[in-house]
């Protein structure tokens, strides 16, 4: 009996972190879209222009290294790349948005994606991590490491469960 009373509180609880989940990916697909329509506002641009008025707007000298290389960089983006980061950025946003909904409707896929997409990041964090420790490089690793181990957790509890109620279901159907 307590089992019972203990699987509904567990379902809850798990229902509400999927949700929050999803709801982080609908951010990430959000934020993703907004970046590949400014690179689309960009194409046929001065981008040198309008990376010296950024620099300015923050008071940043244009006579620092960091300063001449963002210039030197916003000089060699062409319109062609500023397309494939659009067509980029929305198809990761379709990614997350598929997610997103998949995780809010509890489906078995969406677990999958969401292990798999977080797993897949994890040798990029590292890498940026080891480049240099700040807060937000150790956030994001912990933060992705958070959701990879409880969709991990989520799909393992999940199938047991589907097991579980197949043999409940046979050893039923043999009596």
């Amino acid at each position: 009996m307590q089992d019972s009373v203990t699987r509904p509180k567990r379902r809850n609880s798990q229902r509400r972190v999927l949700r929050a989940v999803a709801a982080f990916e609908f951010l990430k697909g959000a934020f993703v879209i907004l970046m590949g329509i400014t690179a689309l506002a960009l194409v046929h641009k001065d981008l040198w222009l309008y990376a010296e008025s950024l620099l300015a707007l923050l008071h940043v000298s244009t006579d620092r290294k960091y300063a001449m290389a963002f210039l030197d960089f916003a000089d060699n983006i062409t319109d062609a790349r500023l397309w494939a980061a659009a067509e980029i950025a929305f198809a990761y946003a379709a990614l997350r948005f598929t997610e997103a909904y998949g995780l809010w409707k509890q489906r078995t896929w969406a677990e999958w994606v969401a292990f798999v997409s977080g797993f897949l990041l994890l040798p990029l964090e590292v890498r940026e991590l080891l480049r240099g420790i700040t807060f937000l490089r150790c956030a994001l690793l912990i933060g992705n490491l958070a959701v990879v181990t409880f969709m991990l957790y989520v799909i393992v509890s999940n199938r047991r469960e589907r097991q579980a109620a197949l043999r409940s279901n046979s050893s039923l159907g043999r009596s």
